[in-house]
């Protein structure tokens, strides 16, 4: 008896330290900021954001809870709203000044501080998933162009014609804005408008923080450009020492204040909680003329989704497998 004691305690105690070493796990998404208003949101296409939200945030949710890996919830989460004409990734994207779709994308690892990301690719159906193949099958961090088309096609990623991508809403709204000579950072094709960007941040039960963020840039763009979601730091970071940020915006002032990292250096160096280090940087974008908005989540699952627009589209489900689904602000 006395024997059978000592095995039942032992093995409590040992089933309580594996319990221990288990991390709570989380996940946050965002599906864009701007002046989101309900007033200007029809009800059948506000119910449709909800459900694809959910549908993102579920599905990386689900990987966690079955011990998956942060890497691959965030891959599956951004994949969903890629694949949804609803967002400013992949299908659905925005249009260049030629009519074209040009897109970017970013990951990181916070256990090793790897990094992948790709920029203005025109055929790469989902390029969250090219991101992670840069960082796990280059020994480069970011490629571009043709050469991030080239390396996906090497590589046995899916690619599409371009036309796959283009929607009648989103050349309607190209249009709209050539005729007007104009450069749109939001989306005119609605009353409202927003930045379009996708992101999420997930945390697995082995503590390990990846972060990633897709999109297809700005409405009439010209001359290539970039914005902040390929560059690690600005629109993307991951850090298991401290949390992980994906950001949403106008990007050009998110790289001009590093946002992603500038959150993270808060949390490292000054013990600044999570979501005042979001507030603190958002005030450094306002300052400079811009603004959006961020989601993350720190090495205790901790979240942060703030922004300083009307309304960004974000979710959060905890270790418990609460959620939270919202469009504008509280």
């Amino acid at each position: 008896m006395k024997k059978l004691y000592i095995y039942l305690s032992a093995l409590f105690i040992f089933s309580c330290s594996i319990e221990s070493n288990e991390n709570k796990i989380g996940i946050v998404i965002h599906g864009g900021a701007g002046t989101i208003l309900k007033e200007n949101m029809t009800p059948e296409l506000e119910n449709s954001y909800m459900i694809k939200l959910e549908e993102a945030i579920r599905t990386g949710y689900d990987i966690l809870k079955n011990g998956g890996s942060s890497k691959d919830a965030v891959e599956q989460a951004i994949r969903v709203m890629e694949d949804s004409p609803l967002f400013n990734a992949g299908i659905g994207a925005v249009l260049t000044n030629d009519e074209r779709v040009s897109l970017d994308a970013s990951f990181m690892d916070g256990k090793n501080l790897n990094a992948g990301a790709i920029a203005g690719s025109s055929y790469i159906k989902n390029p969250i998933s090219a991101a992670i193949a840069v960082m796990e099958e280059s020994p480069h961090v970011l490629l571009s162009s043709k050469g991030a088309d080239d390396f996906a096609i090497e590589k046995g990623i899916d690619t599409v014609p371009n036309s796959y991508f283009i929607t009648e809403r989103r050349l309607n709204s190209l249009r709209s804005l050539k005729n007007r000579n104009s450069i749109s950072y939001e989306d005119p094709f609605l009353k409202d408008s927003k930045y379009g960007t996708v992101g999420s941040v997930a945390i697995d039960i082995n503590g390990n923080i990846s972060a990633g963020t897709s999109t297809g840039g700005t409405t009439n763009k010209i001359w290539g450009r970039i914005g902040d979601v390929p560059i690690i730091g600005a629109g993307n970071y991951a850090n298991n020492d401290c949390c992980g940020i994906s950001a949403t915006g106008w990007g050009e002032h998110f790289i001009r204040n590093v946002v992603a990292y500038d959150i993270a250096a808060q949390i490292l160096y000054k013990n600044e909680d999570i979501i005042n280090a979001s507030k603190n940087s958002l005030n450094k974008v306002k300052a400079t003329g811009g603004d959006g908005g961020v989601i993350g989540l720190d090495k205790n699952g901790n979240v942060t989704m703030e922004f300083n627009t009307a309304g960004m589209y974000r979710a959060h489900m905890d270790n418990d497998g609460n959620i939270s689904i919202k469009i504008y602000k509280d």
